[in-house]
């Protein structure tokens, strides 16, 4: 009799358990040569490690599935018009690395995302079909360091990806078209980078750097310092043809300084940063900075695991309206959800703070926070997360922007396999009531996410 095939579930499952410690949110950086002695003939294997020579190369192929829904009533509080069905984004991402020898490799991702009853979608939302990265490195060692040279559409992620992020919340990943050295050495890592920040575009194989927005920098990794765990110091220049704040718009050049600070220990964890902005806008000096931390105790042993957190962020915002200097903040290129999944507000002119609660049971995760926004300044406005102005701070001199309560339940059975369900109800403050609706917001969504 012959052996029946197993079927396309049994499959996933299998690839789910074989794979789950080996996913990364930098599907370039997942390293399959293990499997090289691993004797079993699977399809599985196969996907994953082909030997191509006798020089340690390798062929490796990977990819994502992700489907959301969403549904929210009192849309941009109410200066919009409910959509009663909701809407739904999909993005499939699908990757290819391939390992010449032990020292060069390239690899090449594509992505396609699309957005169903969603009015006004932007390219962010709905792409069709675009080369999301595609690069070639080499790898070295000079001494006892090692290096790499990588050169082309690349992903780029720093710190807590509050300035540099690849973007995983909104429904397309962000890349640049970039060259980066790497070099590490024991606990310490140097990154260089310069490069083009690459436009989301709605048509297919058409996204374009067009020089619109550069990139360049110094980032410093120093892992077990002293007496604290991490250190991170680094400098990052951008270059806008085109930016808009409250208080003026023009050619941006634009300075960062940090530092970031962060570990874990006996439960504790902590993430502390700050950074200095300075540069100019079309003749108006730039002076903003930042400055937030971010701690929590979690009760390892404990029945459910309960984990209490605290961030809280201090953010500048422009202090006089048609002066000559510039205060407002601008984050770069920050992960797109900053303050949770319905991304309602951007981090630039801001004060948050923001407990949260999580309990934890096997694979099930609870968590439910609270934020609290006010306007840092009352002579500036308040940003989307893509730091485009949402309100002009002009017509109200109300600080309170308003208040957040965020329930979210997450289930993931496996690395490859991840369930989300979210609830967000956000309080409008007087702020809001000033320049606009102001009515209350109640946001909804799922998640449904699947790596291989």
């Amino acid at each position: 009799m012959r052996r029946k095939q197993p079927g396309l579930l049994c499959l996933l499952l299998t690839m789910s358990m074989v794979v789950q410690a080996q996913f990364k949110s930098m599907r370039y950086d997942e390293d399959y040569t293990a499997l090289k002695d691993d004797t079993t003939q699977s399809a599985y294997k196969r996907l994953k490690y082909t030997p191509l020579n006798m020089y340690g190369g390798y062929l490796s192929f990977g990819g994502e599935v992700r489907y959301q829904y969403f549904m929210i009533a009192n849309g941009a509080w109410g200066d919009e018009p409910d959509d009663a069905d909701g809407y739904s984004l999909t993005r499939f991402l699908a990757h290819a690395d391939v390992h010449l020898t032990k020292n060069f490799r390239a690899f090449i991702q594509l992505q396609a995302s699309g957005a169903n009853g969603k009015p006004d979608t932007s390219p962010v939302d709905e792409n069709p079909l675009d080369v999301h990265q595609a690069f070639a490195d080499y790898t070295g060692k000079i001494s006892t360091a090692s290096f790499i040279v990588r050169a082309g559409r690349q992903e780029m992620s720093y710190g807590s990806q509050r300035l540099i992020s690849v973007r995983e919340l909104p429904n397309n990943r962000q890349a640049f078209d970039a060259v980066k050295v790497v070099v590490a050495a024991r606990r310490r890592k140097l990154d260089v980078l310069y490069g083009d920040y690459v436009y989301a575009r709605k048509n297919i194989f058409d996204d374009d750097p067009s020089g619109k927005a550069k990139l360049w920098g110094i980032y410093v990794a120093l892992a077990k310092f002293s007496v604290l765990q991490n250190v991170e110091v680094y400098y990052l220049g951008l270059q806008k043809l085109t930016a808009r704040f409250d208080d003026g718009q023009g050619k941006e050049t634009r300075h960062s300084i940090g530092t970031r600070v962060s570990g874990q220990q006996r439960g504790w964890r902590y993430d502390g940063e700050g950074l200095f902005q300075f540069g100019d806008l079309q003749g108006k000096t730039i002076r903003a900075w930042t400055a937030s931390v971010n701690m929590g105790y979690k009760w390892n042993d404990a029945f459910l695991q309960p984990e209490l957190g605290l961030k809280s962020e201090l953010i500048s915002g422009d202090k006089t309206n048609g002066d000559a200097r510039l205060q407002t903040f601008n984050p770069l290129f920050p992960r797109g959800a900053y303050f949770g999944l319905a991304a309602l507000i951007g981090p630039a002119n801001l004060v948050d703070i923001h407990p949260s609660l999580a309990i934890t049971y096997k694979q099930l995760t609870l968590t439910t926070d609270y934020d609290r926004f006010w306007r840092q300044s009352p002579d500036d406005g308040i940003y989307a997360p893509n730091m485009e102005l949402i309100y002009s701070g002009r017509h109200s001199s109300a600080r309170l922007i308003g208040q957040q309560i965020t329930t979210e339940i997450q289930y993931a059975p496996s690395g490859a396999l991840t369930l989300k369900g979210e609830y967000t109800f956000f309080n409008a403050g007087h702020f809001l009531k000033d320049v606009g609706t102001g009515k209350d917001i109640h946001f909804g969504g799922v998640t449904v996410q699947y790596k291989f």
